[in-house]
């Protein structure tokens, strides 16, 4: 890699939510920069502006945690997948492409990731007559018996001809456990870890319901 860098060459990298695959922004590296990101797993570019290095997220808070990095085919553009904390724009939005020229005709969205993040919102920007805040303000005690609530709605659901209902019903256990996993401080990506452990060490074969793996 390092022969790309001739003459203080500049490498566009592309920076990716590694979670949702949204396109972040767009910036440059050179030699420093890159060697800089290996060694903190950090993102830092070269700002043509000001002819510097810039730690992204130094003067904002909003770091990104790199989670991969790939070159292209030709080896003069880097991909970064990211951890994104806070918002990757300057303008405040999450993303630097938010000029819609030609929409796409429709967006993927993680709504667990989505809903998550938004509990996450709830407890540190509290609104009021928030069901959200609520919970996080009864305490665990309360979540939990909530979801014991939810869980044996499910059941009945399932024993009911309407599916309509099950899924209303799988939908509230599921954000009920949301919260409890917010909580609890079990992040989205933990359980993601867990069942592709599971997955890989049986190989896919037992079935799920078996304590601790497939």
């Amino acid at each position: 890699m390092k022969s790309d860098f001739k003459n203080n060459k500049l490498i566009p990298a592309i920076i990716q939510d590694y979670k949702t695959k949204e396109v972040l922004m767009l910036a440059y590296v050179n030699e420093e920069s890159y060697n800089y990101m290996l060694k903190n797993k950090q993102t830092c570019f070269y700002s043509r502006s000001r002819q510097c290095l810039w730690h992204k997220g130094e003067t904002s808070g909003h770091f990104q945690n790199i989670k991969g990095m790939y070159l292209d085919c030709d080896k003069d553009t880097i991909l970064i997948l990211v951890e994104q904390i806070g918002v990757a724009c300057h303008t405040g939005e999450y993303s630097c492409f938010f000029n819609e020229i030609i929409p796409a005709k429709s967006k993927d969205i993680n709504i667990l990731q989505d809903v998550y993040e938004q509990i996450v919102d709830r407890d540190k920007n509290p609104k009021e007559k928030s069901y959200t805040n609520y919970l996080l303000n009864e305490g665990i005690d309360k979540i939990c018996k909530k979801i014991g609530e939810e869980a044996t709605e499910t059941v009945i659901a399932a024993k009911n001809e309407s599916k309509e209902e099950l899924i209303g019903e799988i939908s509230d256990l599921v954000y009920h456990t949301l919260v409890l996993m917010f909580k609890k401080n079990v992040k989205l990506e933990d359980i993601e870890n867990k069942l592709i452990e599971r997955h890989r060490k049986e190989g896919n074969k037992k079935e799920f319901h078996q304590r601790g793996d497939y």
